[in-house]
């Protein structure tokens, strides 16, 4: 049974369903639905082998989601909502469009598999016979790491404070006392049922008393981090629930000095749970020497960073910003580079997402796109095949907003008065980022 990946706890989806519910006087499944179906279709028979494998991991006793759905009779008592999320196609969360580049762990259900929920829930949720329950179906590849090396806790527990989302980073001192190199990658949660995703950095030692300021700034444990770490560390890795362990390619490996510290940040989600209290743990796979070194790179205009050069003027409903460049001149000395794993970064505002190659030949190949931005449900892609950029070709990164009334953050329970925005890490500011795991080819 695979764990439903995701990176949020807004579960907007399911407040919408339930306003629907409400709108019709809280009508049975059936009823909902549309009522006189026959029941063709049975949970035993046909819809448990989905769930087990596209959502129960998340959809759990424990679990992070809101509710369980390893029961017939809970899932036919969220019948009509279920229907809803998979028919729009906002559970399972995927925002990737898979017409852009084949990626491993894709978790999203085929159109045959919405359509058997959908006729589960128009025929009245029916349970089926026990006995005759449908042959498994493979859930979404998720890796693991064939060897740990080193555990690294955060350094307390920490009990949420906010909610139902809080983003707060801890750091945690790197052990090494020589060079190494991170091969494998991934995260313990400590309380799953609040810990929705986790980024991890790499503050190099002449960081450290910048970072040692933010730490110290807030008295609590770690420090708040809604849009970042706070100062430019390197990126080492990213964990979503059932997303499994990163693994990096074979031979290759992200370099982190003796000396330096690592930046975790955690977003908590307190919907379902409560504020329960959480000591996260990475785990790590490392070597001393490898054939080629991988980093993990964030990928934006330098311009945006400063001014108004990525302005999102007040009341503008689709506001666009688009850049591109060459990234084997600066970072691989004009020499071919893979791209093996991408992700995308916006903050409340952002609507969609794209990162693309243009190739110094003429045409264009998409690498990643995101046609539906949510903040809370982003993630690293691994692409099933390395993107390769050749000396010449552009990566290209392009955002959208929408920054009227409708579209405002929330800020101490009203909605933020709309005013033109620009690049930063706060709840009221946006970014336009992209991130990739490159290595030499």
């Amino acid at each position: 049974m695979t764990r439903c990946v995701g990176t949020t706890g807004s579960w907007a989806w399911l407040a919408a369903a339930l306003a629907v519910l409400s709108a019709c006087g809280g009508d049975d499944a059936g009823a909902a639905a549309g009522g006189g179906v026959q029941a063709a279709v049975s949970y035993y028979r046909d819809v448990k082998p989905i769930f087990d494998a596209r959502c129960a991991g998340c959809h759990s006793d424990g679990g992070v989601a809101p509710f369980s759905l390893e029961g017939h009779e809970t899932a036919a008592s969220w019948a009509a909502p279920i229907k809803r999320a998979v028919v729009e196609r906002t559970m399972p969360p995927w925002p990737a469009d898979n017409r852009c580049a084949e990626y491993v762990g894709d978790r999203s259900l085929s159109e045959q598999q919405i359509q058997t929920i959908a006729a589960w829930v128009d025929g009245g949720a029916a349970v089926g016979d026990p006995a005759d329950e449908g042959p498994p179906i493979d859930p979404p590849a998720s890796a693991a790491l064939a060897r740990v090396d080193r555990t690294l806790e955060m350094p307390v527990e920490y009990t949420p404070q906010t909610g139902p989302d809080e983003y707060r980073c801890f750091v945690i001192d790197w052990p090494e006392d020589a060079v190494r190199y991170v091969t494998g990658f991934g995260i313990r949660p400590g309380e799953q049922r609040v810990v929705h995703h986790v980024i991890a950095f790499i503050a190099a030692p002449d960081q450290l008393a910048e970072l040692d300021a933010l730490d110290a700034a807030d008295p609590g444990p770690g420090y708040p981090c809604y849009g970042g770490p706070g100062l430019k560390p390197r990126w080492l890795g990213g964990w979503v629930p059932g997303g499994g362990s990163m693994i990096f390619p074979q031979g290759a490996g992200t370099r982190i000095e003796p000396g330096s510290r690592l930046i975790m940040q955690v977003h908590y989600n307190t919907l379902t749970a409560g504020k329960l209290p959480d000591r996260t743990a990475i785990d790590v796979t490392l070597e001393s020497s490898v054939e080629r070194e991988g980093t993990m790179q964030p990928w934006a205009n330098p311009a945006w960073l400063t001014g108004d050069s990525m302005l999102i003027p007040a009341l503008e409903s689709d506001v666009v910003h688009r850049w591109g460049a060459d990234p084997s001149r600066a970072l691989a000395g004009s020499e071919p580079i893979e791209i093996h794993w991408v992700g995308l970064h916006m903050h409340t505002l952002g609507t969609r997402a794209r990162l693309e190659i243009e190739r110094a030949g003429g045409g264009s190949e998409c690498v990643l796109d995101i046609p539906r931005w949510d903040f809370h449900w982003q993630g690293n892609y691994k692409l099933a095949e390395p993107k390769v950029l050749e000396p010449g070709d552009k990566l290209s990164i392009e955002c959208h907003w929408d920054n009227t009334p409708e579209k405002q953050p929330i800020i101490d329970g009203q909605p933020r008065v709309p005013g033109d925005v620009v690049w930063g890490e706060g709840t009221t500011d946006e970014m336009c980022l992209g991130t990739f795991y490159m290595t030499g080819r």
